[in-house]
């Protein structure tokens, strides 16, 4: 029940104190340019701190894989872990985007909480066939 409250109140408090960018236009914009900075950040952490690493090469998958084995066969690629440094910068890039997403449920008349609920029951219903 906490976790609606606080949803509810972040969109809120968004909506409170965006006085720019209020167009769909503007808030598109911004909301693409927020993710892309959040994206270069992760890149940064890689390329100038080296905090992170990136360990990729083809997949290999036996053909008769199943979908459940899939999961254990995946990497994600990344080796190290986040510096103090890179973390703060990517949470505030994340908040940011959190920021422009909630921006736009509100002018759309969309709430963010029954959004998550909705993706979170169709996950659920779909399994590892979701995104398959």
């Amino acid at each position: 029940m906490l976790k609606d409250i606080i949803y509810d109140e972040f969109q809120h408090t968004v909506s409170e104190i965006l006085l720019c960018n209020r167009s769909i236009l503007d808030l598109l914009a911004k909301s693409q340019e927020t993710n892309a900075r959040m994206n270069r950040n992760i890149i940064k952490s890689v390329t100038s701190c080296g905090c992170l690493r990136i360990n990729a090469a083809k997949k290999k998958i036996p053909p008769e894989t199943s979908l459940e084995e899939l999961k254990k066969l995946l990497e994600s690629h990344l080796e190290g872990e986040l510096c103090d440094n890179c973390r703060e910068i990517i949470e505030l890039e994340m908040g940011r985007t959190l920021f422009y997403l909630a921006a736009l449920c509100n002018l759309l008349d969309l709430n963010m909480y029954d959004i998550l609920i909705k993706e979170q029951k169709n996950l659920k219903a779909l399994g590892l066939y979701n995104l398959a």
